[in-house]
């Protein structure tokens, strides 16, 4: 017999009009979670007030000790590199980059790093993901002696695609007033240091993808001929920008002022990028033959029909910093980075004066500098 009792309608949950418009606020909620752990572990007795509060708090009670404190800040992002790692779905050494990029610009000018926050927008948050790209950026902290004191995930549906993210970051560090190095230091004579890169870094990927995409090549496939044992495209182009904070500033805390000027080797090249941190009326030949780039900037190279001379705006080609350094103290700097797992070797020394005929990078980045160009050919075997 039916019953004559209607059945009750089902009582509906209330939706979430933001999580309905795309955005899923709980997503985030468990990415912090999930990476709480790993950010306070860069947290010192400096850092305030712990993780997920408005603003991150950093006693500076320590500047009591300088004379004259500088803040030095610097902010960067990742870059086309991202795409590598959505491509092969590894995404715990993009946060490395991250702090690479940013906290090293902070040593050019011999500042210590104290802080750093992060910033992550995607289309939608995969709290794994997430953890996994804040725990690579806490790791380089970490490495780097930097608190991160803060950061944020902003979820842009509708403006990204759902596996799309990208990542930027700033720094703040601290130097005091008469131990700033730069052009102002540099002196006729002084030698140049190369320091050896772990690889591409975080510069020219556009370059990169072009390339690999005109060759065929899927980041899945092995990239033997990289000489790397066996691991993919994917896995080789993603290796993590090195790390030269604590090596540059142990360096400068025994060399002291011999230590005239820094360069991190980034977007422009070494020319370009050394020619920064010189004064106007110096300049410098880059010896090619002293080093060989690693198979992966020769290889990426031939795949694209180019010689290596001409991509020297674009990639490092094996050179992740430039030193300039009293021409007294350039072996033992060298000797000290060694120890340090760092190659370093004399590429050059600064002219004043008249200089050769030819085409020098004169400065970069609205930095009237000094004048750089690379000279002769590339060592044939890998030296360094």
């Amino acid at each position: 017999m039916a019953s004559s009792q209607r059945d009750a309608p089902s009582r509906r949950e209330p939706v979430n009009p933001y999580t309905a418009a795309g955005v899923d606020t709980a997503a985030g909620d468990l990415a912090v979670e999930l990476m709480k752990s790993a950010v306070r572990r860069t947290h010192g007795p400096e850092v305030l007030g712990g993780v997920g509060g408005f603003a991150g708090l950093f006693d500076a009670t320590a500047f009591k000790a300088y004379d004259k404190p500088l803040l030095a800040t610097s902010t960067d992002g990742v870059g086309t590199k991202v795409a590598i790692a959505q491509a092969i779905d590894k995404h715990d050494t993009i946060g490395l980059d991250l702090v690479g990029m940013v906290v090293d610009d902070i040593v050019v000018v011999g500042a210590k790093p104290l802080f750093m926050t992060d910033y992550i927008a995607c289309g939608k948050v995969f709290p794994e993901r997430i953890a996994d790209i804040v725990r690579g950026i806490a790791a380089g902290c970490a490495e780097t002696g930097t608190a991160l004191v803060g950061g944020e995930t902003a979820e842009h549906p509708g403006l990204l695609g759902p596996n799309d993210y990208d990542v930027a970051g700033a720094a703040t560090g601290v130097v005091e007033a008469s131990r700033v190095l730069g052009a102002e230091r540099v002196q006729d004579g002084d030698v140049v240091l190369a320091l050896a890169s772990s690889g591409l870094h975080s510069n020219g990927y556009s370059l990169v993808r072009h390339i690999v995409a005109g060759a065929g090549i899927q980041y899945g496939d092995r990239a033997a001929d990289l000489g790397t044992h066996g691991s993919t495209w994917g896995e080789v182009l993603l290796e993590p920008t090195r790390l030269y904070a604590q090596p540059l500033l142990r360096l400068i805390a025994d060399h002291g002022d011999r230590i005239h000027a820094l360069s991190h080797v980034t977007g422009g090249g070494i020319a370009a990028n050394l020619a920064r941190v010189l004064p106007q009326d110096t300049w410098v030949e880059v010896d090619r033959s002293t080093w060989s780039p690693p198979p992966v900037f020769r290889v990426l190279a031939d795949l694209g029909d180019l010689d290596l001379e001409s991509t020297e705006g674009t990639w490092n080609l094996g050179i992740g910093f430039l030193a300039v350094v009293a021409a007294e103290k350039a072996d033992a700097a060298a000797s000290a980075l060694s120890h340090e797992g760092i190659a370093a070797w004399q590429v050059g020394v600064v002219h004043t004066g008249p200089r050769p005929d030819g085409a020098f990078e004169q400065g970069a980045k609205g930095v009237d500098g000094g004048a750089v160009r690379l000279v002769g050919a590339y060592a044939s075997n890998a030296a360094h």
